[in-house]
């Protein structure tokens, strides 16, 4: 079972939306938080740099985004939990289980120390940076199974985004698309998806898959 961590195990997705709404602002290229759900939730730092490029109509210093770190840290250390019903599952669960983000390692495990999750992955951590393209590729989701030991076929992936979800069928794995979060449903659905919106559904529903 592969987890991504924004808006699955953590639910950073809320916080995060606001403070790009606000960086966006401040380029000069504002994006409105509806925008923000639909192009950047579950994309890659590649996509969201090539989307604001875009609507301010030049390029942007290479990792531009720096600058702007201390806003996520301090955003999230403040107001950041996790998903709710997210530790039950992790109890339930009778399979072995990791997490791969587009987030870079350190903002992932800061996102799992802050909600004390960490303990539940540590080995286990997968970031977009340990391979050459972050999701929608299949990448990440391919080098998590390889390092797992496991058949990509034989693997579940959960997912909060239409990105996370494309990725993971694209890498020829089962997904599960949350919708308890930001994305609508709508925008999960598709072959190999199962839809939901209570984390704690997730055991009994990754049983009835595998039957």
């Amino acid at each position: 079972m592969i987890f991504d961590c924004d808006g699955v195990l953590v639910d950073s997705e809320r916080i995060c939306v606001k403070v790009d709404a606000l960086i966006t602002a401040e380029l000069g290229c504002s994006f409105t938080e509806a925008e923000i759900v639909e192009l950047f939730v579950g994309s890659s730092g590649e996509v969201y740099t090539a989307a604001v490029e875009e609507r301010l109509g030049r390029r942007l210093e290479k990792d531009w985004q720096l600058q702007y770190e201390h806003l996520y840290e301090e955003a999230l250390a403040a107001e950041l939990t996790a998903v709710d019903g997210i530790t039950e599952t992790l109890d339930a669960l009778t399979v072995p289980f990791c997490v791969a983000s587009n987030g870079h390692h350190g903002g992932i495990r800061s996102s799992l120390t802050l909600t004390s999750l960490l303990g539940r992955f540590e080995g286990r951590v997968f970031s977009a940076s340990d391979v050459s393209l972050g999701k929608p590729a299949p990448d990440l989701f391919l080098h998590a199974a390889r390092s797992m030991g496991v058949d990509p076929a034989r693997c579940a992936v959960v997912e909060d985004s239409a990105y996370g979800v494309q990725a993971a069928r694209a890498a020829g794995m089962r997904a599960f698309g949350y919708c308890g979060g930001l994305t609508p449903a709508a925008r999960l659905e598709g072959p190999g998806t199962v839809v939901f919106d209570d984390m704690r559904e997730l055991p009994a529903l990754l049983g009835s898959a595998g039957r």
